[in-house]
């Protein structure tokens, strides 16, 4: 077994990797740029070396600089991660060529497979079922406008080096199509330095479905279920669950024996995914293979007690497999909900800065365990397990340069039904604080009609929530969950206050039993009867509720049970009340006296600035280009700049017709989130 492994990533899958390494009694090794010194995986690792500036195209995907580090360190391996030079046969090749063992496949199969075009090309001689579409290299934006046509729209454009969402753009008509060219290949230059693009058809009303396969040098290969990825933004995928709730025995059967057919034809070693679309009619078509470890690897992980990283070490060792297929045995049912740094209030743009509070829930281990290939038992019925997978931590910075990645956040339960119900627990327990950043959406996600029956396509997103995502509305029933639970909290903080020492003579403070609480509109009139045990709500109709939990003044995360369900809040302190996030709500919630209630009734409401004649920079961002002068008159829908932030292009149009008045911002300014870009008359 290797002595010394270096991890050529960074974040979430370099502390991944790492922990797997550690368990195996080898030594790590970190590499970092400039932005990346304080990082948890450098702080991890046993050894780090540092590559270069904060840039990608500077440090992270320059191989001459990570060959530097692998030579300086005298790591016998490497393992890649994903995205960056995952599936860079160059990489493989000047590996090779140092005798570094590469934890991945081999040159030939990455070149074959990792390359969109080649790989769909091998797929059709093979007799896989594949999309249809223009799988030749495409010279300009014109071009990709004709090929369009011919295909039919809507279609695709996608980097044939892409990976993770990066450079894919849908096109409904030629003005998108010629726009989705030009930026898909700008994203494809900056995220892998390949500007290659290809057209396919975009079938409409599909399923993302992926199947995992693990390959030796020895000829043996297995399939490890699948993983259901449909729940998709701007193609990244968002939520993931395995096995998927769709398929039938026969389709899955179908899928997983073809990819690992379609692997062994290529001389594939190591973890790979065959990933599929799947229609209504369960018609399933091969998309591409990620010649690497998937983001989303963990649920397989926790659905089969499967080390994956820990068998692509074994394998790049030169070791067969330890199990075969008939020793798979899936049990029970995962979900991972990827944690973004972005604002789901505000389109999903990403969102950077500093974490001024990381609290992930407790982990908690269960589901099937194994080791070395050998089946060691599983979780005792009806026990859950939850998983995070980070590379962030308190005090941290989410930097510009990279992936918005915070966490993936997995439970495991034995059905899927108490998988989902974990996993709404452990997002209401997750504190996060000093960025924007995609939980309320990941719990509305969770209750959402749809996603609890399993019947949701990769348009799930955009057909939900087609104004965005403006938080979530609980139902009166929840409503008066919280406002039980806030009163029976802010009678705990007034005896506090009641108590503090050193007050005037004479002037004792008493608290009530009657309180008037407001949420979300929703004004109730409450009477609260408290106990050694907890205390009872009382509505004015007449409904009583009982509270119990753990919560003492200033701890921002209340564990309650209300009517012997659980409650979890996360409270912030306002000015009367409590600032309470649950289930994908942000609420203010006031608790006041039948007089203080009374009197607030007649305060005017404070209104917010006019901001409807400003163009306002909606993330942090370096300003690409404008697109428009002063003067112009622009049209609904027009484009009129461009920002870039993680990576990603992103257009801003004009919402309504109306004139420019001033600029503000030219190419190549760092914008703050809402500064003024351009107003209008």
């Amino acid at each position: 077994m290797f002595n010394k492994i270096l991890i050529a990533n960074r974040g979430e899958i370099a502390c991944r990797v790492i922990k797997t390494a550690r368990k195996m009694g080898i030594t790590t090794v970190a590499i970092y740029s400039d932005a990346d010194k304080q990082a948890m995986h450098v702080q991890m690792a046993d050894e780090a070396v540092h590559i270069g500036p904060a840039p990608v195209n500077q440090s992270y995907i320059v191989i001459d600089k990570v060959m530097a580090a692998i030579k300086a360190s005298g790591a016998q391996a490497v393992h890649p991660g994903y995205g960056f030079l995952s599936e860079n046969a160059k990489f493989a090749e000047a590996l090779e060529a140092a005798g570094v063992a590469f934890v991945g496949p081999p040159k030939g199969a990455i070149e074959k497979m990792g390359d969109k075009i080649t790989s769909k090309k091998i797929a059709m001689e093979a007799g896989v079922s594949t999309v249809p579409g223009y799988m030749g290299l495409i010279g300009d934006a014109e071009e990709a406008v004709k090929i369009s046509k011919e295909i039919g729209y809507p279609v695709m454009l996608k980097a044939s080096a892409g990976g993770g969402g990066k450079g894919m753009r849908i096109a409904w008509n030629d003005e998108e199509a010629r726009e989705g060219y030009q930026s898909s290949k700008n994203e494809a230059a900056n995220s892998f330095g390949d500007d290659r693009i290809f057209i396919e058809k975009f079938v409409t009303q599909p399923r993302h479905i992926e199947i995992q396969v693990l390959c030796d040098a020895h000829g043996n290969g297995v399939y490890l279920g699948e993983r259901e990825c449909s729940i998709q933004r701007r193609n990244q995928k968002v939520v993931e669950e395995a096995p998927s709730p769709f398929l039938d025995e026969a389709t899955r059967k179908a899928m997983r024996e073809q990819g690992v057919a379609l692997a062994q034809a290529v001389g594939y070693t190591s973890a790979g995914t065959v990933e599929f679309i799947v229609d209504g009619a369960k018609n399933f078509y091969f998309l591409e293979m990620n010649t690497r470890l998937q983001v989303e690897h963990p649920v397989t992980e926790l659905i089969t007690g499967v080390d994956l990283v820990e068998q692509m070490i074994r394998v790049a060792n030169g070791e067969k497999l330890g199990f075969s297929q008939k020793d798979v045995k899936l049990t029970g049912w995962a979900i991972e909900n990827r944690l973004y740094a972005e604002d789901p209030y505000r389109g999903f743009l990403p969102s950077i800065g500093r974490l001024t509070r990381y609290r992930p829930p407790a982990e908690v281990a269960s589901g099937p365990l194994l080791t070395n290939g050998k089946w060691q038992g599983q979780a005792p019925e009806g026990e859950a397990a939850v998983r995070n997978d980070t590379g962030v931590y308190e005090g941290g910075e989410i930097s510009m340069y990279y992936d918005p990645m915070i966490a993936k956040l997995c439970t495991w339960a034995p059905t899927r039904a108490e998988a989902i119900e974990r996993m709404r627990v452990a997002l209401d327990s997750f504190e996060l604080e000093g960025i924007g950043h995609n939980l309320p959406f990941l719990s509305a996600v969770m209750d959402h009609p749809k996603f609890i029956s399993g019947d949701m396509t990769t348009a799930f997103i955009a057909e939900e929530y087609p104004d965005g995502f403006v938080g979530v509305t609980l139902p009166e029933g929840e409503l008066r969950r919280v406002a039980a639970a806030a009163a029976a909290m802010h009678r705990v903080a007034e005896i506090r206050r009641a108590r503090v020492s050193g007050r005037m003579d004479n002037h004792e403070r008493k608290v009530g039993s009657e309180w008037n609480v407001n949420v979300d509109g929703l004004s109730c009139d409450v009477t609260i009867a408290a106990d050694p045990k907890g205390a009872t709500v009382t509505f004015d109709d007449g409904v009583a509720l009982r509270v119990s939990g753990a919560w003492t003044p200033g701890d921002t995360l209340a564990d309650m049970t209300v009517e012997n369900a659980p409650l979890v809040l996360k409270v912030g302190k306002i000015s009367g009340g409590f600032r309470i996030r649950t289930r994908g709500a942000d609420l203010k919630v006031r608790v006041r006296t039948p007089r203080q209630a009374e009197l607030a009734r007649l305060m005017p409401e404070k209104l917010p600035p006019d901001t409807s004649k400003m163009l306002l920079c909606p993330m942090p961002g370096l300003v690409v280009k404008i697109n428009v002068a002063v003067g112009d008159e622009v049209q609904d829908g027009q484009a009129l700049c461009t920002i870039e932030a993680m990576k990603m292009e992103n257009i801003l149009r004009a919402e309504r017709k109306g004139v420019v008045a001033k600029i503000n911002a030219s190419a190549g300014d760092s914008l703050a989130v809402d500064e003024v870009i351009m107003e209008f008359e």
